[in-house]
């Protein structure tokens, strides 16, 4: 039997080298910080500004991937039924057989496709 999507997820997660996450997102904050301090300076309070942006956007963007996306999904789930939150997928075509393929088609023009039909 195959684990849980959520065990399977620790597992994967819990093999990341953390460290070199770490020093990795820790050096690119510093070269971040660096470049906006030279090209910016520290005038007119440019990184309180930044900072408030900042976290208006981190949280904006919490709350549509930790509250929003999960509550739409429950809700198309619960309210309009499992068949409106399952993703559709196109039926397999058959498969051609050499013999059918062998055989003469009748082809018709595009215009007599589109004619209306007289019953």
């Amino acid at each position: 039997m195959p684990l849980p999507l959520r065990r399977r997820l620790q597992k994967h997660v819990a093999a990341w080298p953390w460290q070199r996450v770490g020093v990795l997102a820790g050096v690119s904050l510093a070269l971040a910080l660096m470049l906006i301090v030279y090209l910016f300076g520290v005038s007119d309070h440019f990184f309180g500004r930044l900072f408030s942006a900042f976290l208006v956007l981190f949280w904006l963007l919490a709350v549509t991937f930790l509250a929003v996306v999960p509550f739409v999904t429950w809700a198309t789930g619960h309210w309009f039924g499992r068949g409106w939150a399952e993703v559709s997928t196109p039926a397999p075509r058959p498969r051609r057989t050499a013999a059918g393929s062998a055989t003469a088609r009748s082809y018709s023009s595009p215009a007599a496709s589109r004619r209306p039909e007289i019953r």
